[in-house]
């Protein structure tokens, strides 16, 4: 347990995963001081990745995001400043100042700011009808949209895009998804994987635009009715969902003087360029002892362990936060699990093991003959293999990494 500060006050500005980990780990850490939590969204914290999942498809209650009830946050003294926005983050006089007006001197503070969708920059944008997803509020609205819809564009094959786009059908519409690149998550996982993602959601009855992108969304009183691409074909939809991305909310940061790089710019300990202040969660980008080089991670675990972490260090624990990245998807019949980060340098070779055209399957992206990321798809109880594989940094032989009859702990060259 950590040194007592009974007499300190820890903010955490965010109102997302991370910083209802943060809060929780202070509190198990033994810190007994004020904690104050503040967020824009007037909801208590919750997690992100239903919206898009089991919400979305009407098979989980709402309330399920939500982290922690208000009954647990008044056990723990948590203060909640839920519906107000933070004005400014002042690290030299150790204050966070609130939109209304109130000013809160802090010890230690973390940023927790997530992400903000990117928009579109199309006419139309405006129209009723055009979603984007990113809050509890967007999920539910589009979760109506989607029961009544009868024709769907879906912009971006991303993760959120595909998600959404496998609601819509679940929900009974017709789904077109409009994409720049050559395949779904073309760019995350390259072209052989990106054909397993298009080929799941043709069977579905998906349609596909690649090397498209939207040029413009037509509307009649209002209301969305359809949408031309870049290539001039119209398309008629009742509903349009921009998936195109998103981008950390680095505004405090930024107009606080931390330094910024895509991300608020961290340590191995969530320290931002002032030791008084953390980040973490979508909004960081922390160095990772592992990778010998700063990540930037936009997924639900990062949130959960990056939060959890940072409240440890700024209870006074010492302890690097050194998570491999991990996130998952759930597409139709198709639940899968990745780990690891290709970066910058990509990757050298992918291997497979299992039945890819059944898409019961293992692969593994390598570098210079050591495993950087790997998925497996509809196979499970394999992540912790993986990210020894990862975390060891050791050559493997491919020929028994493709086996799957040698277990993975046993596949080092």
């Amino acid at each position: 347990m950590a040194e007592q500060t009974g007499q300190q006050t820890c903010v955490v500005i965010g109102g997302g995963l991370a910083a209802a980990k943060a809060v929780e780990a202070l509190r198990t850490e033994g810190f007994t001081g004020r904690v104050v939590l503040v967020a824009r969204e007037s909801e208590l914290p919750y997690e992100r990745p239903p919206l898009s999942k089991g919400v979305l498809l009407g098979a989980d209650d709402p309330v399920t995001v939500i982290t922690h009830d208000q009954t647990w946050y008044d056990e723990q003294r948590i203060e909640l400043r839920l519906g107000v926005a933070v004005r400014r983050l002042d690290p030299s006089a150790h204050e966070v100042v609130l939109a209304d007006g109130e000013t809160i001197r802090y010890d230690k503070a973390l940023l927790a700011t997530g992400s903000v969708v990117r928009r579109l920059d199309v006419p139309g944008v405006d129209l009723a009808g055009v979603h984007y997803l990113r809050t509890l509020t967007d999920c539910l609205t589009l979760k109506e949209t989607l029961a009544a819809a009868d024709r769907v564009v879906v912009v971006g094959a991303g993760w959120i895009g595909l998600e959404t786009a496998a609601a819509a059908r679940h929900h009974g519409a017709e789904v077109v998804v409009v994409e720049p690149q050559p395949g779904p998550l073309y760019t995350v996982l390259g072209p052989q994987m990106s054909e397993v993602f298009a080929g799941l959601h043709r069977d579905h009855g998906v349609e596909f635009r690649f090397g498209t992108s939207l040029a413009e969304i037509r509307g009649d009183g209002g209301k969305v009715t359809g949408v031309v691409t870049s290539a001039a074909e119209g398309l008629a939809a009742d509903a349009v969902i921009v998936g195109v991305g998103v981008a950390p909310d680095v505004e405090l940061a930024e107009a606080a003087g931390l330094e910024v790089d895509k991300g608020v710019l961290t340590d191995e300990r969530l320290r931002t360029s002032d030791p008084d202040v953390y980040a973490a969660g979508d909004v960081a980008r922390w160095y990772s002892p592992t990778f010998g080089r700063r990540l930037h991670v936009e997924h639900w675990a990062n949130a959960q362990d990056g939060g959890a972490a940072a409240g440890r260090a700024m209870a006074g624990a010492d302890a690097p936060y050194d998570a491999v990245p991990f996130f998952f998807s759930d597409q139709y019949d198709l639940g899968m699990e990745y780990s690891g980060d290709i970066g910058p340098d990509g990757y050298d070779d992918l291997v497979v093991r299992g039945d890819l055209s059944g898409r019961e399957f293992v692969a593994f992206w390598l570098r210079k003959g050591r495993v950087v990321a790997g998925m497996n798809v509809n196979v499970w109880d394999v992540q912790d293999a993986i990210q020894a594989l990862i975390r060891s940094g050791r050559e493997v032989d491919q020929g028994r990494l493709a086996d799957a009859g040698v277990d993975l702990d046993a596949v080092y060259a």
